[in-house]
């Protein structure tokens, strides 16, 4: 079961009388992979829920493909909507950094979900799963599916904080293990990425005993280019973010997909709803609201298991 911790802080300035029209700006990546196509249902949903709920606010949802589109919507939301407030996911974490500091220092109250910033403070809720744990809970099953040791490769996220904090994690998990990274590389959340940098590991290694590919889309990716190079060595394959098909393998027993992590993309949804409360109550939500990572396995999978979600 998902575990959460909540820091509170005293009610925030920004906090106003509940019938004065407010904005909520939210600004995220585009689907550009399956766990951002979630994220996009479950914004999109809470937006919808809480216009009904909450009549007195505003609110103003936009995607981008890339970190300077994202920086234009952020930007035009303050110029064009006058923003109160920003939930923000961003697309990396560096080209981000400098604006919503900017609109931060305009006195706009900041959410910053998932990925994080380059520096912190700049936020005033912080919205996330447990990536060190995340990176942790991999790590522990690898050491646990290794028991002798074993060769194994890493795939790596698009270069964002949460991404440095999962193999931090991963890392302290395997250290004295046994187990051997031979590369670990940038797959950028992305089953194509992934699917050609696992070529390159395939065309460079001729022992890979596992994979950890740290998230469901590069996972995809991974098991093709096994698939398609023939390749019986490699034992098994570790994703993680709960795709639905994932699950379903982990459930029935796949021999290379033993397992899974969590990191739900309905997230997004709980920070937008913690900003809305905030603004239309003296409810106190600045802090850091931090959503737990669980190991799936065959004998837990179905309670992960939502056949009518997006991802």
């Amino acid at each position: 079961m998902a575990t959460t911790a909540l820091t509170l802080s005293a009610a925030p300035l920004w906090a106003q009388e509940a019938e004065e029209t407010q904005v909520i700006g939210i600004s995220i990546p585009a689907a550009t992979h399956g766990w951002a196509g979630g994220m996009n249902y479950f914004a999109q949903a809470a937006v919808e829920r809480l216009e009904e709920v909450y009549p007195q606010l505003d609110f103003v949802l936009a995607t981008a493909s890339d970190p300077s589109k994202q920086v234009s919507d952020i930007e035009d939301m303050v110029a064009t909507r006058g923003i109160d407030a920003l939930v923000v996911l961003p697309f990396e974490s560096e080209p981000l950094t400098g604006p919503v500091k900017a609109v931060a220092d305009q006195g706009v109250w900041i959410t910053v979900v998932d990925r994080g910033l380059s520096e912190p403070g700049i936020e005033d809720l912080y919205v996330a799963g447990d990536n060190p744990g995340f990176g942790r809970v991999s790590g522990e099953y690898m050491v646990s599916a290794l028991p002798e040791g074993g060769k194994v490769v890493a795939l790596r996220g698009i270069p964002t904080t949460i991404d440095n904090e999962r193999v931090a994690g991963f890392e302290e998990a395997i250290a004295g293990s046994g187990i051997e990274v031979l590369g670990m590389e940038h797959g950028n959340w992305n089953r194509d990425d992934a699917f050609t940098v696992m070529q390159d590991f395939l065309s460079k290694h001729s022992q890979i005993d596992a994979v950890w590919a740290s998230d469901d889309d590069m996972a995809v990716g991974v098991l093709a280019a096994i698939e398609a190079a023939g390749r019986s060595d490699v034992k098994f394959v570790l994703g993680g973010a709960g795709m639905k098909e994932m699950i379903a393998r982990t459930r029935d027993s796949d021999p290379m997909v033993p397992a899974n992590v969590t990191y739900p993309p309905s997230m997004i949804a709980s920070a937008i709803e913690i900003t809305a409360l905030g603004l239309v109550s003296d409810a106190p939500v600045a802090g850091r609201f931090i959503i737990g990572s669980e190991l799936v396995t065959p004998e837990n999978a179905e309670q992960y298991y939502f056949p009518d979600s997006p991802f």
